[in-house]
């Protein structure tokens, strides 16, 4: 008997199925013990015993796993979807709204904004919103609106027929469109809840921070802040105090946080570690000049290289010795050469410290908000190799709890560990 009430017809033997007289079978081929006409389950329980039909519905750790990270990239990049598309229907809003609404009044003029050429999914979402209205799917007034259920594409077509309406605001179209094309496959692949790559999602959220900044949703250029505030931080941060990235290593590090990025524009740069390579290595001596001359202060804190702490340091590393202090002597010559020539030398202080050094920390803040990064020291992994803490610290939209947050912690750990050093002639 069907869902519908019709019972299903018997088989015969010109159809699936064995002949009538087939070992064990009925006619029409249904198992024995089955009445005449009867379908059996696929992948049922087999006649010799073997597994049941739910045995195949079970997910192993592996299985698990994958679900899980597709879910977090399809969340991920759901939220920088949604910022895209409520940003769009605002400036969409905004800017035919005036136009429109005065002639073809508060409910159809979209309809109208939509023309012809859209007429049948601006109906579309006009029978949606009459659906949700009747089914109490409306839970905020202000969404009771035809534009709320227009979807980014509608958008997107919306802004190209009335493009002249939208040029006075925005300079560039091609580069508005050529990102609502890369994030089309992202919101493909995310409302049919099919897997996503990280290079895929990588670059929908580029995308998005692209165009959130040509559509005016966000303030001043990301490419003059360190680290931009994204969508997820937005939203999560407080669960991580102001951790907002981790990096198996500095390699990593560098690729997504350049030391132009973390260092450039800085205000008050404080550093402490063996021998500082990520600043020393990778942001040129006359960059640091100009650095302190435009307002920067500097307070390096370097291990000295006479202390017995180096020659333990060496020993853990398989170093010859002599090795390392060499290499952190080195170091400490060039920022030399670098306070030497600055016109006010007060600006730039270098210390060392005797201690046994535990973390390596370079403190950077602006005129606005803070960064720090930071590695711990592992027995037999040179800094290069360790593991990398990126913070937030200080200014606008940090975390609310940054307070008791590690940057904090470390500006202490750092300053007690100024008082306590030497400075460097």
């Amino acid at each position: 008997m069907s869902s519908g009430g019709l019972e299903l017809p018997p088989g015969d033997s010109s159809h699936e199925g064995g002949p009538a007289d087939a070992p064990g079978g009925v006619p029409g081929g249904a198992p024995a013990g089955l009445p005449t006409g009867a379908v059996s389950l696929a992948g049922g329980p087999a006649a010799d015993g073997g597994a049941g039909a739910g045995v195949e519905l079970d997910w192993g750790t592996e299985a698990w796993s994958e679900v899980r990270t597709r879910a977090q990239r399809a969340g991920r990049a759901y939220i920088w979807l949604n910022l895209i598309e409520q940003r769009l229907r605002a400036v969409v809003g905004a800017v035919l709204k005036p136009i429109y609404e005065p002639v073809h009044g508060v409910d159809d003029w979209v309809v109208a904004a939509a023309g012809p050429a859209g007429q049948e999914w601006v109906q579309r979402a006009v029978a949606v919103r009459e659906v949700s209205r009747r089914k109490g799917y409306l839970l905020d007034s202000a969404d009771d609106n035809v534009l709320s259920f227009l979807t980014l594409p509608q958008l997107r077509e919306l802004m190209v027929q009335h493009w002249p309406c939208f040029e006075p605001y925005f300079d560039d179209r091609r580069e508005i469109e050529l990102a609502l094309d890369e994030l089309e496959v992202t919101r493909n692949v995310v409302s049919r809840n099919r897997a996503l790559s990280r290079p895929v999602l990588e670059q929908a959220e580029r995308a998005s921070a692209r165009l959130l900044e040509v559509l005016g949703g966000v303030s001043g250029s990301p490419s003059a802040e360190r680290l931009p505030i994204d969508a997820v931080e937005d939203l999560v941060g407080d669960r991580y105090a102001d951790v907002i990235s981790v990096h198996p290593d500095r390699v990593r590090l560098q690729r997504q946080l350049p030391a132009e990025d973390l260092f450039g524009g800085a205000r008050r740069l404080d550093a402490i570690g063996i021998g500082l390579n990520l600043l020393v290595q990778n942001f040129s001596g006359r960059r640091l000049v100009r650095l302190t001359e435009a307002g920067c202060r500097v307070r390096l804190l370097f291990l000295n290289p006479a202390s017995s702490a180096v020659k333990r340091r060496e020993r853990e590393l398989g170093l010859r010795k002599g090795e390392l202090s060499r290499s952190v002597e080195m170091n400490i010559l060039h920022v030399r050469r670098v306070r030497a020539g600055l016109r006010d030398p007060s600006r730039f202080e270098i210390h060392v410290f005797d201690e046994t050094p535990r973390f390596t920390a370079y403190l950077v803040e602006g005129q606005s908000s803070g960064i720090a990064v930071v590695q711990s020291y592992l027995r037999r992994a040179r800094g290069m190799e360790s593991p990398v803490l990126v913070l937030r610290g200080g200014g606008r939209g940090v975390p609310k709890d940054a307070d008791h947050g590690l940057f904090t912690t470390y500006r202490e750990e750092f300053e007690s560990m100024w008082e306590d050093s030497r400075p460097v002639s």
